[in-house]
């Protein structure tokens, strides 16, 4: 008799329902697991070890335990220069005392931001800095814009309702480690929810306008970062391709030029392998120019410069573009290059047989999606050239989205916002 058998007829002796699902898994759990011997100890190894919670729970533990050293260290600070700004207020340093501590709030709560990001998972903006007129520098401008600052001033009312919550929190995860342990995990839940909450709404920008603000100066960075990693690409490809042929291009010319009378053929053969040299520097010089920005695009829009690009790659390539008109230059120079380099990641790490490639408008967004057939696992985390598109195409109001289950297919859908050609 077989141990499927076996395991078959053991179910059946020992319940009497008859279900096949309950047949099924008798079978798998008597298959890989051993039969307790007559000390009780099974085949005698141990279990492996693990914790009881995964690691997302013990974060929320630690930001509960570590919540009474921030709020002391927070309220110490609030009450501190709060009393001693109120109280000098009739002086003349009052009100700069007032503005340091707000401007020092502000640094309390990015520190708190960080914390909430690291160990609980939320993701809020940086308000943006202390705004000032145009050509109003100086002490007293500084000063009257600290004073109203709304984010310092929130910033310091949650210092001030931490204190409480803070001991209540450390105290209540502290007993539930040592005397609540099955609770621990619902408890630090219901808490560090009642945390995410109070950072949202304290330490948040303070209005639409200032979230808006806050993410245009993120995207701009990213913008600046890109331009510059474009110039060095640019200045590398002509230091090391076409500048350094031209270089040999010139040498070789100068020996042919001094063997024109002593040794004619040499001299004709190394004029003839200048010619060769010639080519292969214009086709470099093409090349990079086809990767600023290429002629058939600023020509022809976009159809005929993605069907370039699907004709250059290693697998069939359907392209469709459906368009009434052009967009302006900059969205339509976006998405090609945004097409480009899928398309490129299709050739080197997709093993895919065919691909499509698809835009169209709708209302006020140019909508683009690339398929592939190929072996799948694509994402945007980890640094990969994906991610660098995300961020791309989110520094122009875009949207990026990858669905790409191991085995496949991949499915990229890119938006960008659609500017009228017009316009520019």
């Amino acid at each position: 008799m077989t141990a499927s058998s076996a395991a078959k007829s053991t179910s059946s002796n020992t319940s009497d329902t008859g279900n096949t699902r309950g047949n099924i898994r008798g079978e798998e759990k008597y298959t890989n697991t051993s039969f307790p011997d007559d000390s009780g100890s099974g085949d005698g190894s141990l279990p492996p070890a693990r914790f009881a919670f995964d690691a997302r729970t013990w974060k929320e533990v630690a930001h509960l335990l570590l919540n009474l050293p921030e709020a002391l260290i927070g309220f110490v600070y609030v009450s501190l220069w709060l009393y001693a700004g109120v109280v000098s207020s009739v002086t003349v340093i009052g009100l700069p005392l007032l503005a340091l501590g707000l401007t020092g709030a502000r640094a309390l709560g990015k520190a708190e931001r960080r914390r909430a990001r690291a160990l609980l998972g939320v993701h809020v903006e940086d308000p943006s800095p202390l705004s000032r007129q145009r050509g109003d520098r100086g002490f007293f401008p500084w000063m009257w814009s600290a004073l109203k600052d709304p984010v310092g001033w929130r910033t310091t009312l949650y210092g001030f309702i931490r204190l409480p919550w803070g001991v209540l929190t450390f105290g209540l995860t502290l007993c539930l480690i040592f005397v609540g342990w099955p609770l621990l995990g619902f408890a630090a839940r219901g808490m560090t929810n009642l945390d995410r909450a109070m950072v949202r709404g304290l330490l948040s920008p303070s209005s639409e306008l200032e979230r808006r603000i806050a993410e245009l100066e993120q995207d701009r960075g990213v913008v600046v970062d890109t331009a510059a990693a474009d110039l060095r690409r640019i200045e590398r490809d002509l230091h090391d391709g076409a500048q350094a042929r031209l270089v040999a291009l010139a040498m070789g010319l100068g020996l042919a030029k001094e063997k024109v009378l002593e040794d004619p053929e040499a001299a004709a053969r190394m004029v003839d392998e200048a010619h060769g040299e010639v080519k292969l520097a214009l086709q470099e010089l093409r090349d990079l120019a086809r990767g600023i920005h290429p002629a058939v695009l600023t020509d022809r829009g976009l159809d005929a410069a993605l069907s370039s690009v699907a004709a250059r790659c290693t697998v069939p390539v359907s392209v469709s573009v459906d368009l009434d008109e052009r967009p302006a230059p900059a969205i339509e120079g976006i998405a090609y290059f945004t097409v480009s380099e899928l398309l490129q990641n299709v050739s080197k790490h997709s093993r895919a047989r065919t691909a499509e490639v698809e835009l169209w408008r709708k209302g006020r967004r140019l909508l683009i999606q690339v398929r592939d057939d190929g072996q799948g696992g694509a994402t945007t985390t980890g640094g990969s050239g994906l991610s660098g598109l995300a961020e791309r195409l989110g520094s122009v109001d875009g949207f990026f989205a990858v669905d790409s289950p191991a085995g496949g297919p991949t499915v990229v859908t890119a938006e960008l916002p659609w500017r009228d050609r017009a316009a520019g």
